[in-house]
Order: structure tokens, then sequence, then C-alpha cells
């Protein structure tokens, strides 16, 4: 893959403590600045901002190869073995999953591995992985 620029993303959260559990300590993100009503987090090189927020969220899911996909949703597309390091650490933490970790598009164009979870204010996150990245974008 190319090397592109860091992407920005701010979103809700419900409580920081649990942010920070969640994002710092399960996922392992590096924490940058922060303040009383944020904290910035580095995801794998892009920098996401936890705004705590009281504020409902949508819920609602589309279907993507058999499985009900949550939307709204964010995440990042890993190498295919920091995939499944995160895919172990995860299962080996009992964390409940949206979709478990599995390959969709087995045998055709685009086949990658994918998990969905949600943060504790009930962010969808998604981890995907291609064998070959250069079928990101393949149609």
């Amino acid at each position: 893959m190319s090397t592109i620029p860091p992407f920005h993303l701010a979103f809700p959260v419900h409580c920081l403590i649990k942010a920070r559990e969640f994002y710092g300590n399960l996922l392992g993100c590096p924490e940058g600045r922060s303040d009383s009503s944020w904290i910035d987090f580095n995801l794998y090189g892009h920098q996401i901002v936890a705004h705590l927020s009281g504020d409902a969220q949508d819920r609602s899911s589309n279907p993507v190869d058999g499985h009900q996909v949550p939307v709204p949703h964010f995440g990042i597309v890993l190498p295919w073995k920091d995939w499944h390091l995160l895919a172990d650490r995860l299962q080996q933490a009992s964390v409940k999953f949206i979709i478990e970790p599995c390959t969709r598009f087995e045998g055709q164009a685009g086949e990658q591995s994918t998990m969905f979870l949600s943060d504790p204010s009930g962010n969808a996150l998604e981890f995907k992985a291609f064998k070959d990245p250069s079928q990101l974008f393949t149609r």
C-alpha cells in the first residue's frame, strides 16, 4: 500500500474513562493530548478523538455478504499479520463482537478478513485486512 496522509476522526463517547480503557488499553492506541472533554488517540498512525457527548446515535445496518453491517462505523485496514494479532488479542479478552472475525467475499475480488465490535459508547468499529492489499478498491 502507498503511504497516505493520516486521517482525523472525531466521534462521541459517553465516558472518557471507558474510552481510555477501550482505545488505550484494549486496542493499544497510544494516547495523545487530552482535556476534560476529549482524548486524542493514535489509531495506527491516524488521529481519532473521543469527545464527551450525551447525544444518541443512529444504529441502523446494511446487509453485506450475509452479515448486518452497522452504519455508521469506522476502522482501519491492517496488514494481514497485524489483523490476526489484534483478532487474537480481542478474542482472548472475551470481547463481544458485532460480527465475529471472519472472511468476507471468499474467493472473489476483494476477499478480506474482517471483524466488527463496539466501543463502550456504542460506536461501531471495523478492522479488516486483505491478503492482497492491491484489492482494496477492486470491483
